[in-house]
């Protein structure tokens, strides 16, 4: 069978990438919906060339790269890159009108991010990500997390949010036909959060905050610009080239669904968009009930990292002093550790029992508690997201007979 790809924009154009190098399918289906630029040409243009990583010759092939798309066919719209067989719908963006079952299209990967409600029907106004299974899809991955529209509704069973390596087998074939992939933050989160939850229990932990200094993304402005009718948040018309903006993240929302013993902490998730292309970074804060007389320090943080490094395909540790543009690229790294900045503090907080409503005896009581502050890199586009994207891809596509 043929992948389907849904949307070119930056994961739909660098899962071709991807999966052109990886070369698991024998063609990719590319849906734009629309025409675009003057013809096929500039579309493979686009697809061969990127600001940020460069030329696709040279991401396949190293230096010897040269030009890698070739037999290009305005007619049928298709065009090989590397020698794969890749077609280019331009006819409907709704997805139930989408010719996935004409081209042999039986699981589809939607990087639009316009069809996030697992709970919308396929004949929705606009479309949904059902559509998808209307038009022949009989599996859809969403490269963004799930967003129910309507209050009162909750998640469909045959819906469900993984990350490779963290909850992979939630996924069962013969129930979920809609898969979400989560965001590059909470994939990158989980790898952070998952190793001393394994190690401390979740029980340990009284509280956990982040921040993730995050790139740009498509959705924000080059120059500043009107806001749009009714829209609250002025920040997102303001220049991503000039400024430092604050802003929202659903990483903790979305993390529950990945990692459920998070749904019993207490966890704050908060965000900043920064003038980079790519490469993020999420600052993590663990908060635990701690032994006063023998407390958690920086080595066993890293160690424990170090240990869970060593074994998972996902998770890198690093003692190295990187900076964002030292994560451009790395493949399949949901989380690079920058062991050299970890560090923790232990403290003896005083509670006062008054005020919790318990009477009698001691009112003041000593609780030792030591927080932890890691620092984790991710490359929110290829690196870590599309990488860690294809992979799932490749595992539910494995699993269809």
């Amino acid at each position: 069978m043929n992948l389907g790809i849904n949307g070119l924009g930056r994961i739909g154009k660098l899962s071709i990438w991807h999966h052109v190098g990886r070369k698991h399918f024998p063609g990719i289906v590319a849906n734009i919906g629309r025409n675009v630029g003057r013809s096929l040409a500039d579309i493979a243009a686009s697809i061969e060339r990127d600001s940020t990583y460069g030329r696709l010759g040279n991401f396949l092939h190293g230096f010897k790269g040269g030009r890698v798309i070739q037999n290009l066919n305005e007619a049928e719209g298709s065009m090989t890159i590397d020698g794969l067989p890749v077609k280019i719908l331009r006819e409907s963006r709704n997805p139930a009108a989408i010719k996935w079952q004409e081209n042999n299209v039986r699981l589809v990967v939607d990087t639009t991010g316009s069809f996030t409600d697992p709970t919308a029907k396929s004949e929705s106004d606009g479309g949904s990500l059902r559509g998808h299974l209307q038009a022949g899809a009989e599996k859809v991955i969403l490269s963004a997390p799930f967003k129910i529209k309507a209050h009162g509704l909750s998640m469909p069973p045959d819906a469900v949010t993984t990350v490779m390596g963290i909850n992979t087998d939630d996924y069962m074939p013969a129930k979920h036909c809609l898969v979400s992939a989560a965001s590059c933050t909470t994939t990158c989160l989980s790898y952070m959060i998952k190793p001393l939850l394994d190690h401390f229990g979740a029980d340990s932990f009284l509280s956990a905050s982040m921040m993730t200094v995050h790139a740009a993304t498509g959705s924000q402005q080059v120059l500043d610009r009107l806001p749009k009718a009714g829209a609250r948040d002025l920040r997102k018309s303001r220049s991503i080239l000039n400024n430092i903006i604050l802003t929202t993240t659903g990483a903790a929302n979305a993390l529950k669904l990945v990692i459920p013993e998070m749904g019993n902490i207490g966890f704050i998730a908060e965000s900043v968009r920064i003038p980079t292309s790519t490469g993020s970074l999420i600052i993590l804060i663990m908060n635990m009930q701690d032994d006063i007389k023998n407390p958690v320090k920086r080595d066993l943080i890293n160690s424990i990292y170090r240990d869970y490094a060593a074994n998972s395909s996902y998770l890198v540790y690093s003692e190295e002093q990187n900076v964002s543009s030292d994560i451009i690229g790395a493949p399949f790294a949901a989380a690079t550790i920058e062991g050299t900045e970890n560090h923790t503090r232990t403290a003896s907080i005083k509670v006062n029992l008054k005020k919790l409503g318990i009477k009698g005896g001691t009112e003041i009581i000593d609780i030792p508690v030591t927080q932890a502050v890691i620092y984790g890199w991710y490359d929110n586009e290829l690196g870590s997201y599309t990488n860690m994207l294809g992979d799932r891809t490749v595992s539910m596509a494995e699993m269809m007979v």
